[in-house]
């Protein structure tokens, strides 16, 4: 029998759920509290009054996503650091790399020193203002329907034009990621975007901090075998990386 959380440590826990996941949905934030839709819904609202997250429809996602976001406030912002560092160092002068966004991703652009020529392709406008920054960088955006959801460009359009494309790297951040469930997500288009970007590049790279791990989403993705790189705030021997390993370079 589930014990009903009062409403501060339902609030408390449902942001925690949002800032480490990025996005949630009503149905996954009801049933992990074990309240109604409704009751969700109220809990939001509150939070987002207090500038603790942004609605969007059919959930909520974290108000550190939006463009005028500062490195300060940003949920596990020092291990986001580290990875960003980690994934750096596969980046290489006049490499074709699609890539998605996020908080991960955001420092991952800021890092980019001025000295390095790379073509970057995305579906998120929030990643494209991020680059315009970096002067030795062409950018390209594919354009399209805007998701309220994921902040990025889906649809047919989208993924066609993705599908025609042949990159380098593909790096992403990720909702969830489980050893046997692989990648998954809340929302159908983000996901089919996601599908096609991975399938556009030569070698995938997915940036996540560890409290990701050992999570399901209700959409997947991919296979974990699909990845070529997994790179964490954690040291590559950790034990919580252990089933992650096979086929894949854990950094």
């Amino acid at each position: 029998m589930s014990i009903a959380l009062l409403k501060n440590e339902r609030k408390d826990l449902i942001l925690r759920q949002v800032n480490i996941h990025t996005r949630v949905t009503f149905s996954d934030l009801s049933s992990l509290t074990h309240v109604s839709e409704d009751t969700i819904r109220r809990d939001l609202n509150e939070l987002a009054s207090e500038g603790r997250i942004i609605k969007v429809r059919g959930g909520a996602m974290v108000s550190t996503y939006h463009l005028s976001a500062t490195p300060t406030n940003v949920y596990a912002i020092d291990n986001k650091k580290n990875i960003a560092r980690k994934a750096l160092t596969l980046i290489q002068n006049g490499m074709f790399v699609l890539i998605g966004g996020g908080t991960t991703v955001r420092e991952l652009i800021r890092l980019i020193p001025e000295s390095l020529n790379a073509t970057f392709i995305t579906p998120n406008p929030v990643t494209v203002m991020d680059l315009l920054e970096k002067p030795n960088i062409e950018t390209i955006m594919i354009g399209g329907k805007m998701s309220s959801y994921s902040q990025m460009a889906v649809g047919g359009d989208v993924t066609q034009k993705l599908a025609e494309i042949k990159t380098d790297l593909c790096i992403m951040g990720t909702n969830a990621l489980d050893a046997n469930n692989g990648l998954t997500d809340s929302d159908w288009d983000s996901v089919q975007v996601k599908k096609t970007m991975m399938k556009s590049a030569e070698k995938t790279i997915i940036l996540t901090i560890s409290e990701k791990l050992n999570a399901t989403m209700r959409f997947k993705i991919a296979d974990l075998s699909e990845v070529d790189y997994l790179i964490t705030e954690l040291n590559p021997s950790d034990t919580l990386l252990q089933s992650y390993t096979e086929g894949v370079i854990v950094l």
